[in-house]
């Protein structure tokens, strides 16, 4: 068996290593005979150009590699099968052409739900409680390809979407591994996915996390927002509209929380605060003063100035209107009571200074608010 691996980040590299191991052949030799990586890109303030990890991996292994799927005809690679996964671009027909078998394109979804680039992101935020992956074979279109296999996975209250992907692709390595010899001996016939229920997503930018202030302070209150809708940008035809899941009445707790998980590790979401003056003698002041003397006084006075805010880390938190105590929402209410959910805010970091509790950042600047 001769196998092409298409994949770029680190995340990929459990799919990639175990095919290399179980699947070698009878004299021991590796069944992946090249892999196509994105280009080295330049990165920090020197500009060194940093490598894939799928192009480390392959280097160290002494397999041939490639920074474009063009390169396969110019170097005659020939080979049974692709796997791609996560490779970042889309492979043209005629490189599809190329295997006997197809590629097998591993997708962190359960197609056709949440095609593009965005599926884990997107299966957090609309509060589904299972996603999971497709191995689907590829055609031109975007995930369009018939379903060779599909396995679930559920989403947890603490995933975030680097957790939920790591988790995703160490289960899909060992899927990949027994799915490729049944599907090279012919006992597995694709399905056609139901094209009808495609949502489609696109590649998350930095401005795709913001926050809108409506939305965050309903989060914080538990208060529905007048005409409360928030439109997300990289989900096609999409909003989320206030939700009272295990609450009295609806907010944005609940959908705000899992917006932020979904925002991290990157881009993180953000929003805009007005600071206000700087408290003169909180203990938090420190934490905010620029460096240097007396030449820095008129930079540290911000006055009514906007900034953004980084939300780093946050949770929810129950309120009984009886009791008026708060409780961590895994908790059980009383009997007879009702239930507020609001989101806490734990740390932020404005933009330009490190990251501090909410409570320092309150105290350095106690009369901020979002804009």
């Amino acid at each position: 068996m001769k196998v092409v691996f298409f994949g770029t980040p680190e995340y990929v590299l459990p799919v990639l290593d175990t095919l290399h191991k179980k699947l070698k052949g009878g004299n021991g030799e590796s069944p992946i005979v090249a892999v196509v990586t994105q280009p080295p890109r330049p990165t920090g303030r020197n500009q060194f150009l940093e490598y894939s990890a799928v192009d480390t991996w392959a280097h160290k292994k002494h397999i041939p590699k490639f920074h474009s799927s063009q390169e396969l005809f110019k170097e005659n690679i020939v080979a049974d099968i692709g796997v791609l996964a996560s490779y970042g671009e889309i492979i043209p027909e005629s490189i599809i052409k190329l295997f006997q078998h197809g590629i097998l394109n591993i997708h962190p979804s359960l197609l056709p739900t949440f095609r593009g680039a965005s599926p884990i992101q997107a299966a957090i935020i609309s509060g589904d409680t299972t996603t999971g992956v497709s191995i689907i074979k590829m055609d031109a279109a975007l995930d369009h390809g018939s379903i060779i296999s599909q396995f679930k996975e559920e989403i947890s209250d603490e995933d975030n979407s680097e957790i939920l992907r790591i988790r995703l692709f160490n289960r899909a390595a060992e899927v990949i591994t027994t799915l490729i010899p049944a599907y090279l001996a012919g006992k597995i016939t694709p399905r056609e996915q139901d094209h009808d229920k495609a949502i489609f997503t696109r590649q998350i930018k930095k401005e795709d996390a913001f926050i809108p202030a409506k939305i965050l302070n309903s989060a914080l209150t538990g208060v529905t927002p007048v005409n409360g809708k928030w439109k997300i940008p990289f989900i096609k035809d999409y909003s989320l509209v206030p939700s009272a899941y295990r609450q009295s009445r609806p907010s944005f707790a609940y959908s705000l929380d899992r917006f932020i998980r979904a925002m991290q590790p990157w881009p993180i979401s953000w929003t805009y605060v007005q600071l206000g003056q700087r408290a003169k003698n909180s203990p938090s002041r420190r934490l905010f003063s620029e460096p240097g003397g007396s030449q820095n006084r008129r930079s540290r006075a911000v006055g009514k100035e906007h900034k953004r805010l980084k939300i780093l880390k946050s949770h929810l938190a129950s309120i009984s209107d009886n009791s008026r105590k708060i409780r961590d929402v895994s908790e059980k209410s009383p009997d007879n009571t009702q239930e507020i959910t609001k989101l806490i805010l734990d740390v932020v970091q404005l933009e330009g200074k490190g990251g501090v509790s909410w409570k320092q950042f309150l105290e350095g600047y106690p009369e901020a608010k979002f804009i």
